[in-house]
């Protein structure tokens, strides 16, 4: 399970599941620094979406929206992989249609 056991961890550490969906995690090998900072600006990002859309302006939600996916990428959760083995990403994926199916399977019994 992850750090705040609500959503489980796939073995390999890349993902966690909600829902039934993979979501990629943040890059392990960045400075924990640079990764604390990485998050605030998500965040920030994340709540300029939620203000643009009260006010209805979609400028400022797509330009919201570009700084939450800017942040993700750096963060290792969008873009190329941050592991180098080859495996491909199944980011976004359901976890049943994965390699990752039989482990999975233990969590929706």
């Amino acid at each position: 399970m992850s750090e705040d056991n609500r959503y489980p961890v796939t073995p390999d550490g890349r993902y966690f599941v909600v829902r039934g969906r993979l979501w990629r995690k943040s890059n392990p090998a960045l400075a924990p620094d640079l990764c604390e900072q990485l998050v605030k600006e998500l965040m920030h990002a994340r709540r300029a979406v939620g203000a643009a859309r009260r006010v209805k302006d979609a400028q400022k939600e797509d330009e919201a929206h570009a700084a939450v996916d800017c942040a993700k990428r750096a963060l290792g959760e969008r873009g190329p992989v941050w592991w180098d083995d080859g495996a491909p990403d199944y980011n976004r994926h359901m976890a049943r249609n994965t390699p990752y199916a039989k482990w999975f399977a233990k969590f929706e019994e």
